[in-house]
């Protein structure tokens, strides 16, 4: 652990329960003035209390791991930024580390205000048409898989049971067969432009006529997870903290995550990616499918007994709207103010086909090696419309060496890293040449000689995350 003083989390486990200091001091046979210095902070949570507290109680000693942290102070400080209020990291960090509820209940407030903002402004603007999902909707999705390190264990293994039945990377046809012989459903093919599209009246699955083999694996993979595991979907997305939209985009995510899972079956995906190094484009080969899908399917590998390696997966577009961003770890994803510059996820539209890799240092000293690469999608032909993405995945710098895109990298040289951040608004790098905003809640500095944006020359901010299908 590398936080140790936690003493509010204890005192807060303690008051729910009802005990005293002295009656835990002795289910914990320590004194109860020991129990006090570590409740005060003036003494360490050592780990032998800590298995101690697991033995007698039964914690999740996740309640006294750090994990997580870096992303509740991003959050809780874009939250207080909303609000014009410049919080010192310091303190962001003593409220996430001693009181990750109230931070977590900032955050949740300053969210529904944000909502509720949205919503103003569109009947302000006299919006006769029902709006879709809101980016509320799409933010708690994306939080509850966050919350879960982006691995949904009901549905991945129910997936593996019938994913390892069939032939790696040539699945298509066995799934038009499941779908026919147990369910009574045709495929027709279809020019319209939705990918996937159910007649339950007809019992016919429209699919695109463009989608390759992989694709429409996928796609009759997506079916399936509403026709045998609708309930576990049901259940998992019957969360009281959601709303209505973001119950209806949880259970299109997790039919999503159902189909990765049967396409890419855990342990047999698993093993071919450490025997790989994690190369992506073999690792692709290998099932049949394309990078953006490998991609993703590698940032759900944290079964407890079987963990890959924790990465983080993000898609954005030229204009640097975030359509897709899923973690197994804590990486600092802004909310508000955009993403930084000098992220190498942007320099992948420069480069096409080509993987580029970055070490990239946040101000708070975590180091992480990214790589990206563009993407296309589209039917093709002449003159027809070609969607282009940035494809990234990173991950801690500590787990780099496991990866191929690490091969001549020197990862314990601290000067290779590009200092980058979590947006110009939320970023204290006061010296970054790239600043775009001032940070919110800091001062102008006095001499405008030293000022490291132009406050005249109204800069054009990136645009805020999009709300794509998760499809």
């Amino acid at each position: 652990m590398s936080k140790t003083y936690l003493g509010v989390r204890l005192r807060r486990l303690r008051e729910e329960r009802g005990l005293t200091q002295a009656a835990l001091a002795r289910a914990l046979e320590i004194s109860p003035s020991y129990l006090n210095q570590i409740e005060q902070n003036a003494r360490p949570l050592t780990v032998p209390v800590l298995l101690k507290l697991n033995a007698v109680f039964g914690l999740d000693v996740q309640l006294f791991s750090d994990e997580g942290e870096a992303r509740l102070i991003t959050d809780l400080r874009a939250a207080l930024a909303d609000q014009g209020a410049g919080i010192s990291l310091a303190e962001l960090r003593e409220l996430a580390a001693n009181m990750p509820e109230v931070a977590r209940s900032i955050v949740a407030m300053q969210a529904r205000l944000r909502e509720t903002t949205e919503r103003a402004d569109l009947f302000a603007g006299q919006v006769t048409e029902a709006p879709g999902h809101s980016p509320a909707a799409f933010e708690a999705v994306r939080d509850w898989f966050y919350e879960r390190r982006n691995h949904v264990a009901d549905l991945d293994m129910a997936a593996e049971a019938i994913g390892n039945t069939l032939p790696p990377g040539r699945m298509a046809a066995a799934l038009v067969d499941r779908l026919a012989g147990r369910h009574g459903i045709r495929i027709a093919q279809s020019s319209g432009e939705a990918l996937r599209r159910y007649d339950p009246a007809g019992r016919i699955l429209h699919l695109a006529i463009h989608l390759d083999p992989g694709q429409t694996a996928f796609q009759i993979a997506t079916q399936l997870a509403f026709l045998e595991q609708g309930e576990t979907i049901a259940r998992l997305s019957d969360d009281p903290k959601l709303g209505a939209d973001a119950r209806t985009l949880l259970q299109i995510g997790l039919a999503n995550y159902f189909a990765g899972a049967l396409i890419l079956p855990y342990r047999a995906f698993l093993a071919a990616a450490e025997s790989a190094r994690y190369d992506i484009d073999l690792i692709a080969r290998r099932f049949g499918v394309g990078f953006e899908t490998t991609c993703h399917r590698l940032s759900t590998l944290q079964r407890p007994d079987a963990r890959g390696v924790p990465f983080f997966f993000i898609r954005v577009d030229r204009a640097g709207n975030i359509s897709k961003r899923q973690s197994a770890t804590d990486f600092h994803f802004s909310r508000i103010g955009g993403s930084c510059p000098l992220w190498n996820v942007y320099a992948a539209f420069a480069k096409p086909g080509e993987i580029v890799r970055q070490i990239a240092q946040m101000p708070d000293g975590r180091s992480y090696l990214w790589i990206a690469r563009m993407v296309r999608t589209g039917q093709g032909g002449f003159d027809a419309p070609v969607k282009t993405f940035a494809i990234a995945l990173g991950c801690d710098l500590v787990q780099a060496s496991r990866l191929v895109y690490a091969r001549g990298l020197d990862l314990s040289n601290p000067a290779m890293a590009t200092k980058i951040g979590p947006g110009c608004k939320v970023c204290e790098r006061a010296s970054c040449p790239q600043r775009a905003f001032p940070m919110v809640g800091r001062p102008l500095p006095a001499n405008p000689c030293e000022a490291r944006f132009a406050p005249y020359s109204a800069p054009v901010p990136q645009a805020a995350e999009g709300t794509r299908s998760m499809e």
